[in-house]
């Protein structure tokens, strides 16, 4: 339909990269046929993009229409969805997104990897995806991570994260605000998929992630030349092993 917000390719490569034992993405270049529209829809919408308080993303947020959340969640259904163990989509949610703060100015749950899988039930997962729509791989494409530490310690740290200002986690854990882009003494990097236009990744939300924001300087609040991404998350039931 060549009037749609977003028209995905109907016969995809799937590349699938794996990065240590148990961390898969799943790569799929050119994955929409017009990328340029969504950029275009972004810049024509600027004024719109807003941070968001209620999670820990470092920028500008954009709710999308339904019918992008509708196109991504077939596509996720035909393509993706059972090989990242998932067997119904329960509910999902779309947004755009662009990384627009600087690193001093980064909130401690912003400066270490997170996961996207808190408060789900047993019988449940998340899956996730990342579309880069920008063309410079220097604005960054996503880091993963395994931990290092006890799951014990390392609980610790994402809730000392979430509940000390940056000075105190700073002095606590040896983390400054920044972006998180290496090895530490809690997470060891396993790898980073690099940004490329009209690329997407997919993965299990319960794996360690963070944007591999390595130029911070180039970051910028206009969609049509800054770090502008499509990012879906699927909510799903396990599939029976």
């Amino acid at each position: 339909m060549p009037d749609a917000l977003l028209t995905l390719n109907a016969t995809p490569n799937i590349e699938e990269v794996r990065l240590a034992e148990g961390v898969t993405v799943l790569v799929v270049d050119d994955v929409l046929l017009n990328p340029e529209r969504l950029v275009e829809f972004a810049a024509a919408r600027r004024d719109a993009l807003k941070p968001s308080p209620h999670n820990a993303y470092p920028g500008l947020q954009f709710p999308t229409p339904d019918e992008v959340r509708d196109r991504l969640g077939e596509f996720f259904a035909t393509h993706i969805r059972s090989r990242l163990g998932a067997r119904r989509t329960l509910h999902m949610n779309v947004r755009l997104s662009m990384v627009t703060q600087p690193p001093q100015a980064l909130q401690a749950r912003q400066s270490i990897p997170h996961r996207d899988s808190q408060g789900l039930d047993e019988n449940e997962c998340i899956c996730a995806s990342v579309l880069y729509l920008f063309d410079r791989p220097s604005l960054g494409g996503t880091s993963f991570f395994v931990t290092r530490k006890s799951l014990l310690e390392t609980s610790l740290l994402v809730h000392d994260s979430s509940t000390m200002n940056s000075a105190d986690f700073a002095a606590r854990h040896g983390i400054a605000p920044g972006y998180f882009t290496a090895s530490n003494a809690y997470f060891e990097c396993v790898g980073a998929v690099p940004a490329q236009w009209n690329r997407m990744i997919f993965y299990d939300g319960n794996i360690f992630h963070s944007g591999n924001i390595t130029a911070p300087n180039d970051l910028s609040d206009d969609p049509r030349t800054g770090r502008l991404t499509l990012n879906g998350f699927f909510t799903c039931t396990r599939r029976a092993r």
